[in-house]
């Protein structure tokens, strides 16, 4: 039952209401706490769970109602100080007007508090949903799962066009078990300021990193490729994002999965050649691509030219990083040697105990072709530490 108010005591409501226009906020998220801070002056208590959780729920309306923590946090502080203003202390003693105090400062504490937490609890809840909805979508798009005006439909609740033309840069895992890191503000944040003016989305997709980003100068896809390898400006380099890949740029829902498919190769690529900037473009790489899409016919060209090197003494490892140097030199063993750390000598040995193996000699243009490919594919099969099914 509510308890008549007293003499010279303030009006709940019309503390209410003066509290909520200088906040600016709805009085109502305060619900009783007025009347309740009534009571502590009295009784010096503690606010009660049950109105510390009524406290909870109006934090979360204001978070769905798109009102800041601030002006929430106002309203309740607005309100503490008007109460305590307008309270009557005619002949109380300082003892009991500290004691007082102390309460309603304690109560005032607990109630922002829990409002705070329910705030922060519907942004979280938000934050979860739109997460979900965005990792569903992604899910979706790639796996070619959803109909095409239902994804379009989606991208743009999103802030993507799907009719435009969109490109997909992927950040790889630090480790082959280990997870990318989760896309959340930080990273959102990176990515939408290398993107700009273009939209983008981020999510975690399986152990990697996908953000995929709209056109508008052709550039915006290296931008972010940049920023998430920790390349470019200053403290943007997220632990993980190791290696990272750009697909090109194609239209529509089945253009985002393609340029996905082409970053994914390219990524895959640049894991196996051990490639030295962490940035791989897929336009860059088509040439692998090319090598990689007739895996048996590459196989069969590693057995039947490279095996002859396992004759070598310490196998064919040291022969094959030899010819690899010798090829990225453009032919000059004198620059292959730099790379080793061997003598001119010793590369030249090592040149001549290939021919000597395989029959075919690195410095003739016809046998380099097929030594160059034999040795790029041998990398990309991780061979000879891999068996090769044609082997």
């Amino acid at each position: 039952m509510k308890r008549a108010r007293e003499a010279g005591e303030p009006d709940p409501a019309e503390v209410t209401r003066a509290a909520g226009r200088e906040a600016g906020v709805p009085p109502g998220l305060l619900g009783g706490y007025v009347n309740s801070l009534l009571d502590v002056t009295r009784t010096g208590r503690r606010l009660r769970a049950a109105e510390l959780a009524g406290y909870g729920l109006s934090g979360e309306r204001a978070a769905e109602d798109g009102i800041a923590l601030r002006g929430l946090v106002d309203l309740y502080l607005s309100a503490t100080w008007r109460l305590w203003r307008e309270l009557p202390f005619p002949s109380r003693s300082v003892a009991v007007l500290r004691a007082a105090g102390l309460a309603v400062l304690r109560a005032a504490d607990d109630a922002v508090a829990a409002a705070a937490e329910g705030f922060e609890r519907a942004h979280l809840s938000a934050a979860r949903r739109q997460e979900s909805e965005r990792l569903e979508f992604v899910n979706d798009l790639l796996s070619g799962s959803g109909s095409l005006p239902d994804l379009i439909a989606r991208g743009e609740s999103l802030g993507l066009t799907l009719a435009g033309r969109h490109q997909v840069v992927l950040a790889a895992e630090p480790g082959k078990d280990e997870p990318a890191p989760a896309a959340g503000p930080e990273v959102d944040r990176i990515v939408a300021r290398a993107a700009a003016p273009a939209p983008s989305l981020t999510v975690t997709w399986g152990r990697r990193l996908v953000a995929v980003t709209g056109v508008a100068d052709g550039l915006e896809a290296g931008r972010v490729a940049e920023a998430l390898a920790g390349t470019i400006g200053s403290g943007t380099r997220t632990a993980g994002m190791r290696r990272v890949a750009v697909g090109r740029a194609y239209t529509g829902p089945n253009g985002v999965r393609r340029s996905y498919n082409e970053a994914s190769a390219a990524l895959d690529v640049a894991v196996r050649l051990s490639l030295a900037h962490p940035v791989a473009n897929a336009a860059d790489l088509l040439v692998y691509q090319v090598i990689l899409r007739d895996r048996a016919a590459i196989g069969d060209l590693v057995t039947s030219v490279l095996t002859p090197l396992k004759q070598a003494r310490g196998g064919a490892g040291p022969l094959l990083a030899t010819l690899e140097a010798y090829f990225s030199s453009g032919g000059v063993a004198a620059s292959a040697a730099r790379q080793l750390h061997l003598s001119v000598r010793a590369v030249a040995y090592r040149l001549a105990r290939v021919a000597q193996l395989t029959g075919k000699d690195p410095s003739d243009p016809a046998d380099a072709l097929a030594l160059h490919v034999a040795v790029t594919g041998a990398r990309l099969l991780d061979w000879p530490a891999t068996p090769l099914e044609s082997a």
